[in-house]
């Protein structure tokens, strides 16, 4: 017979192996939901290409393409200025995006990745937070706040590329941003070879980068 003491030494080690057992199956199926449900959004949120059908997006939009992108001057996280005209001769890719936009936190690992991938050959991503918040000229309170939060996200994503405040600003100019994320490409003479308005998948972000780098 086994003694009592290790008897319930057995039952207690039994116990704890089934509610471990348990514990990681739910884990699993979280995971797996989650999973399934970032393949599912980036798949049913897949973004229109404006050269394809102009009536499908806005005309204001359709209209930049072929035409030199609007200049701007935004502040970066550490507040400094930075113009886009400072990034001339170069093939970029201007992306609209926000914290509290799903989306972006799906497409963010495909551009610090692309980055990587195209840096060699000159290209270069400008990150522009657009959080909404419609900021007026002279809100200090309102700048550090979305500084703090774009701050944040940069470090938790690892964005390696230049990271601009307030792009809300520039909205008229962009032809609204009603979309999230957007995306600019704009090739070396500074003008707009292609847009997307909401998530694509990163192989159609990589054919528009290469229409940046005219390849």
């Amino acid at each position: 017979m086994v003694p009592p003491v290790k008897r319930n030494t057995i039952v207690i080690s039994v116990t704890l192996l089934i509610l471990a057992t348990f514990a990681w199956a739910g884990w699993a199926n979280w995971e797996y939901r989650k999973q399934a449900a970032e393949r599912a959004l980036a798949s049913a949120a897949h973004a229109e290409l404006i050269p394809a059908t102009p009536g499908d997006v806005p005309q204001s939009q359709t209209l930049l393409v072929g035409k030199p992108a609007p200049d701007f001057v935004l502040e970066d996280l550490a507040g400094k200025t930075v113009a886009l005209s400072s990034f001339k001769g170069k093939p970029l890719l201007i992306n609209f995006w926000a914290t509290w936009c799903g989306p972006c936190k799906i497409e963010t690992p495909w551009l610090v990745e692309l980055q990587n991938e195209y840096a060699s050959k000159g290209f270069e991503i400008i990150g522009i937070s657009t959080e909404g918040d419609d900021l007026q000229p002279g809100d200090k309170e309102g700048l550090a706040r979305d500084k703090a939060a774009v701050a944040k996200f940069v470090k938790e994503y690892h964005m390696q590329y230049p990271v601009l405040v307030n792009g809300d600003s520039l909205a008229s100019a962009y032809g609204g941003l009603d979309a999230m994320p957007t995306s600019v490409y704009v090739n070396p003479q500074g003008k707009v070879v292609a847009m997307q308005l909401g998530i694509t998948s990163k192989e159609d972000m990589e054919v528009n980068i290469k229409k940046a780098l005219g390849s």
